[in-house]
Order: structure tokens, then sequence, then C-alpha cells
């Protein structure tokens, strides 16, 4: 999904558009802009779909925000009184583990980049890359289990733990489990971020160090060093934020109040508590802490919705020693150990599961279907409103007389959906819980809540997958589609959907993956009456049905990954 633009436009396009032969030579920019430009766009119906997107957006984030207000401003005592020594312990335990788990995961990254650059052609390399990109499609419920299959009290390694430590193995719960769960799932994806830009390395500095004679440290240290330096800050604050914003980890494998963060302890204050006050002011300290790290990654140019394809290791003109080559064989070992661990153990423990027992149970069933329908519907809500806003932009962008006067609509619509960034899932769904309570059955609404924050919060996926195709598409048939009065519905079908088909689905395939395994809004908002496989799998854990629970991991995690794997292979093929 990368974001390279298609500049050519067809010279059949051009002539069916009316242009005069050498036109664009003798006119200039006067006749590629203002004569269709403005007057079309302004009466575009792709800005008003753009629009109305907008509008959806703001209305859940909003809507949010409002009930967040409404309840701390009607219980502004006990909102003060949550100012305790409980708050500040919860804040710091949150930042402690999201710094930890952001140092444990990168220092490592770095390491196994860096031998996977140093050897870019030997045998399972390609497999290994491939197995780093499958704990970006696990739900991460299905990962703790997996990670509790291995180190858990009764788990595969227990053995082996207790003769280490001379005494019954504890587990894993607790800082720890979290930890190891947060690394699991950002050591591949850091590792791939800083494989990529080494790979923007020059093949002619790399001839040139061949050339002197350099050796490993000081390639290392004059070309290797400065490319990782600068993508360091934001590959470590791209991991911070997705530590900082943890929910299902932290609620599986937390343990207790020791190990709790804010998105956890929100949850808590909501369904079991009930102490509106607290969790309105754990939420604002939440938004707070997330504006933070995203404005910082902005400043640092991160990118935040990491692409999963890697380009083609370039030739090496250094050769790796026979001691470097040892050292860097057992750290991708380590690394691939490490990740295939969890993998593995979900798997053995899912088949020795009783699966035919767990297909045949009614509420296995209902949770399959619920789980679908509601992915189903949130893919298409996503797609629709990524569209919407990708359209509108590209319309608003034709509109402009200055290549620097971006009005506010149009940056608006450029950056709409990276505001979900700011609000993690369990924070929207807290805020519209508050603002429902006391107008309905606020579990009655939970299928469209889930729909909702779903959609909204796979959009900056969707509208990556998209909006270079869109781009493309506009650059070849935006005068054409002038100069017919194609617009609308028949522009989509007629004319950009042969450009959009595959891109369009790989981003419905991404948000219904991401749909299907997450946990946050349904957390709050399930029931007895309305349940996802995520939510059944937890309420499986919390009444100790571990079987069960590893059965419905294996399920949902091979459907996952089949979802992102048909994306990925959509993706490529888009490109091609």
């Amino acid at each position: 999904m990368s974001e390279a633009r298609t500049l050519l436009i067809s010279p059949l396009v051009g002539e069916m558009a009316g242009r005069p032969e050498g036109g664009a030579k003798q006119r200039g920019v006067a006749w590629l802009k203002p004569a269709w430009c403005g007057v079309h766009s302004a009466r575009d119906s792709r800005v008003t779909a753009g629009v109305v997107a907008l509008a959806a957006i703001a209305v859940l984030i909003g809507g949010a925000f409002t009930g967040l207000i409404l309840e701390g401003a009607h219980n502004l005592s006990d909102a003060t009184a949550a100012f305790d020594g409980y708050l500040f312990r919860v804040a710091r335990f949150t930042l402690w583990q999201s710094l930890l788990s952001t140092l444990l995961s990168v220092a490592p990254a770095l390491l196994v980049a860096r031998a996977l650059s140093r050897h870019p052609h030997f045998l399972g390399r390609r497999l290994i890359l491939q197995l780093f990109t499958v704990p970006l499609a696990l739900p991460a419920i299905v990962a703790a289990l997996g990670i509790l299959a291995l180190y858990g009290r009764a788990g595969y390694f227990a053995g082996v733990f207790a003769g280490l430590g001379g005494g019954e193995w504890p587990g894993i719960y607790g800082l720890s489990g979290i930890l190891v769960a947060h690394v699991f799932f950002n050591l591949p994806l850091a590792t791939r971020l800083f494989l990529e830009a080494l790979g923007t390395i020059p093949a002619d500095q790399w001839r040139l160090a061949s050339q002197l004679g350099m050796g490993a440290r000081p390639a290392f240290r004059l070309i290797e060093w400065p490319v990782l330096r600068a993508a360091l800050p934001g590959v470590a604050g791209l991991v911070f934020m997705l530590c900082i914003t943890s929910f299902t980890i932290v609620l599986t494998l937390g343990g207790g109040p020791a190990a709790t963060t804010l998105e956890v302890a929100i949850y808590q204050a909501l369904r079991f508590d009930f102490d509106p006050a607290r969790a309105v002011v754990l939420t604002l300290l939440q938004i707070a802490l997330t504006f933070v790290v995203v404005a910082a990654l902005t400043r640092l140019g991160a990118n935040t919705v990491a692409d999963a394809n890697l380009p083609v290791a370039p030739r090496r003109y250094l050769s790796a020693g026979r001691i470097e080559s040892v050292l860097n064989a057992g750290l991708i070992a380590l690394a691939l150990l490490f990740v295939a661990g969890p993998m593995v153990a979900t798997v053995v423990s899912g088949l020795q599961a009783d699966l035919g027992r767990l297909a045949g149970e009614e509420a296995v069933r209902r949770a399959t279907l619920t789980s679908a329908g509601l992915a189903l519907l949130a893919a298409l809500l996503s797609v629709s409103l990524s569209l919407a806003l990708i359209a509108a932009r590209r319309a608003l962008a034709l509109r402009r007389r200055s290549p620097s006067a971006m009005s506010l609509l149009e940056h608006a619509a450029d950056t709409g959906a990276g505001f979900v960034l700011v609000v993690p899932p369990i924070v929207l769904g807290a805020g519209w819980f508050l603002a429902l309570r006391g107008v309905t059955d606020v579990f009655a609404i939970a299928p469209v809540m889930v729909v909702a924050v779903n959609a909204v919060m796979a959009m900056p996926f969707a509208i990556r997958a998209i909006r270079p195709a869109y781009d493309a598409a506009s650059e070849r048939h935006e005068r054409l589609c002038l100069a017919l009065g194609i617009s609308g519905w028949n522009r989509l079908s007629l004319i950009d959907w042969p450009s959009l088909r595959r891109p369009l689905a790989t981003g419905f395939a991404f948000a219904m993956a991401l749909s299907l395994g997450d946990l946050g809004v349904i957390a709050l908002f399930g029931s007895d009456s309305v349940q996802t496989l995520p939510y059944l799998l937890l309420a499986r854990m919390g009444s100790y049905r571990t079987a069960d629970a590893a059965g419905l991991a294996l399920l949902l995690g091979l459907v996952c990954l089949m979802l992102v794997i048909v994306a990925d292979w959509l993706g490529r093929e888009a490109k091609a």
C-alpha cells in the first residue's frame, strides 16, 4: 500500500476531453486548471459526500466528549475527588509499562533488522518476514491466550521455570505478562520498519564501502546507524502509542489492581464499580496522554499505519564475516522463536479443544454470526466513509487556485480520519455509555456502537489502501468525466470502479479483520444477548474454561489471519 502517485495521463483521455494539439505547451497552466476545476468542484457531489462523512466522525467523537463533559459537570465534586492516589498510581503504571514495552521492543528490533539487512539472501528469509506480519493480524486476546499457553501457570514452560526458580511457577500475570505480550506484537512491527529504513540506503554507499575495505563496525557507524537513528524516534513513538492505548492485553494479562492501565481502569469504573465520575477523570487523562503522543508522532513524521510490504532487498557489496554471521543467525533465530512460540501454542492448544462440541453450541454459533455481521457492517461503513473523504479531498484539491492555499474543509478531509488515533475505542465507548445511560438501555444499542466505533477506527488503514489508487484514477479520468458530464454513482461504477476494485477490497478485508478481533467497545456494551467471539472468549477465560477459550481463539485467529492475507494479496495485485 505504497503512497506513490501515478501521474501519467492517457493520450486518449486528452483527445476525448477536447485537448488541442500542443495546447498544454502553448497555454500552460491556464488550460490545465481554471477552465474546468473550480466551477465543476463547487457543485461536486464528492464534496457533499465528504462533508457527510466528516459529520459522521464528528458526531461519534463529539457525542462521546459531550457525554464525558455533561457527566463531569453533573458530578463535579465527585470528579474532583477522583484525583486521588489510585488515579496517579494507574497513570504512573500506564506510562511505566509503555516505556518498558517500547524499550524491550525497539532495542532488539534494531539488532534483528540489521541482521536481516546484512543477509538479504538466505533460505527462509521471506518466510520469516511474512511470519513477522502475523502478529499484526492476530487479535490481542488470541495472542494473550497463546502467551498463557506457553508461560502461564499451567503452560508448556511452567515446569522449566519452576525448576529454574526452585519452586512453583506463579505464572506470567502482571507486568511481566504485559511486557511479553507487547514485545510479541511490537518487535516484529519495529523490525519491519527499521528494515524498510535500511532498504533506503543507496547501493552506491555499499559499493564505496566495499571498495574501501570497510569492516562491519565502521559500516554500521557510518552507513547504517545514521539511517536507523533517523527512523528511531518515529518507530519508538509509534510503539509507545500502541502500548499506552493497549486495552485487551492489560485486561487479560494484568492480573489485578497493581497492573492496571488507564483504559482498563475506565472499563472497571463503568462495568464493575459504576463510578461515572472516576470514569470521566480517567478518560480525560487518557485522552490527554494519547493526544501528546500523537502530536509528538506527527512532529517526528512517524508512520502510524505501517505498511506491511517491504522493498526488494538491495544488493550488498559487503559480506558478513563468520563471527558476525553466527551472531546474526542467533539473533534471527531467537526473534523467530519468540514470535512463533505463542502462535504455535495457540494452534496446539486450540486443536486439543473439543472443536466439534464448540461448533455445536448455540452460544458459539450466535457469537460467530454476530461477529461476522457486525464486522461486515463495520467494514462496509469504514470503506464508504474512507472513500467519501478521499474523493472530497481530491475534488477540493482540484478546486484550489494555489498549491499552498488549502481550505479548512480540504484539510479536514485530508486529516479527519486521523483524529480517531487520539481517542481510543474504550474512550469513545465510555463517552457514549455515559451519554446514553439515562436515555436508553445502553446494552440494547451495543450493535450500533460496535459497528460505528470499529468502522471509524479502521478508517486510517482503509484510507491508506484506497487513496493512492483513487488519486491515480482521478489523474487519468478527471477531464474525461467533466467533458462527458459523468459524476456521482455513474462515475464510480463506470469509470473509477475498475481501478478501485482491488484497493477497496483490501481496505474492506483489513477493516473486517480489525473489527472481528476488537474487544474494546463490546467489553463495555456486551451482554448475554449481544456477544461477539472475543467477548465470548473473554467470558470463557473468566470462568476458567481454558480449553473452550483455546478453541475459540484458534477459530478467531484463523479467520482474522485469512482476511489479512487476502488483503495483502489484493494490495500486491493492485500494485502490479
